[in-house]
């Protein structure tokens, strides 16, 4: 089972397959399957041409797993990971050249 822990949008800016990209979709989530667990860090930059476009091309997508191993979903872990989501996020971004900007959000978190 897949699980949104977090998302939030923000602006953001990267380059990639030659266009421009104007904001990224952050997001931590969870999937589980039979009694293992793993969490992954992901943003997704999109070109967010303006306020009401949220179009996310799935091109400009990176990735980081930041958590795999036996178990179910803890709130204690997803808290000690959302803690550090800033910091993987960006690691993730920078393998695509990509840069978020922390603070400037697009929106409100949804956590689930």
């Amino acid at each position: 089972m897949t699980v949104d822990v977090y998302k939030r949008y923000y602006e953001a800016k990267c380059v990639f397959n030659g266009v421009k990209r104007k904001a990224a979709v952050v997001a931590l989530t969870s999937d589980s399957e039979a009694g293992m667990i793993t969490y992954t860090v992901s943003a997704n930059f999109f070109p967010h041409k303006d306020a009401e476009d949220f179009a996310v091309s799935y091109d400009a997508y990176a990735e980081k797993v930041v958590f795999s191993g036996k178990g179910r979903r803890s709130k204690k872990r997803e808290a000690a990971l959302l803690k550090e989501l800033e910091t993987y996020a960006d690691e993730a971004a920078a393998g695509i050249g990509g840069n978020i900007f922390w603070d400037r959000p697009i929106g409100e978190a949804r956590l689930g």
